[in-house]
């Protein structure tokens, strides 16, 4: 748990104390390649940190999968509305490679929220996540997928490389074959 804890040190001092008493909220689970963590219609019951792997965000619509983003670990995640109010989730979460996440309930990380850390802590990950969440619908109403690819590369090329293509084209809300032919474009300007 010591990545959980460097994670929540980005954010917030940390005492031994306080760190205790959140580690003692958190229980260890290792995802399998390919499995759900989570399936639309379930409810979420839990707050998780990944600590190593990757995961995918993605909804079912006419029969396909469309997926919404990627967690790379370390990072925080949850289905929020799910979680936070107990309802249905309209999403799915699954691990694209083995993933080791930590989880911990909604009662055990609001009882938490008493620590001046932890409240300072979700606070500036909510808000964190806002943003992202906010760049990314800007990017999809503003770029096209070959420039949002482009984008990716400049900023994230190893993501590239552990996506399988199908959810990376899926991500870009185009074919795998439209991704195909961007990827053969790019890597022909990149040699001239």
């Amino acid at each position: 748990m010591n990545e959980f804890r460097k994670f929540i040190e980005n954010y917030t001092t940390l005492s031994d104390n306080e760190w205790k008493e959140i580690s003692a909220c958190f229980t260890q689970r290792t995802l399998l390649k390919d499995e759900v963590l989570l399936e639309e219609g379930k409810i979420c019951r839990y707050l998780y940190f990944i600590e190593t792997g990757l995961l995918r965000y993605y909804i079912s619509k006419d029969g396909k999968d469309i997926t919404k983003f990627f967690t790379e670990a370390p990072y925080c995640f949850t289905s929020q509305v799910s979680f936070t109010n107990e309802k249905p989730a309209t999403e799915c979460i699954q691990a694209i490679e083995k993933s080791i996440i930590w989880q911990t309930t909604l009662k055990e990380a609001n009882d938490l929220l008493e620590l001046k850390s932890w409240n300072t802590f979700v606070r500036k990950l909510i808000q964190e996540v806002q943003h992202f969440t906010e760049r990314i619908l800007q990017d999809i109403q503003t770029e096209t997928a070959e420039s949002r690819y482009r984008k990716m590369i400049e900023t994230n090329p190893e993501l590239l490389q552990r996506v399988p293509l199908q959810y990376l084209a899926s991500f870009f809300g185009i074919a795998p074959q439209s991704l195909s032919r961007i990827r053969k474009k790019i890597a022909r300007k990149n040699r001239t």
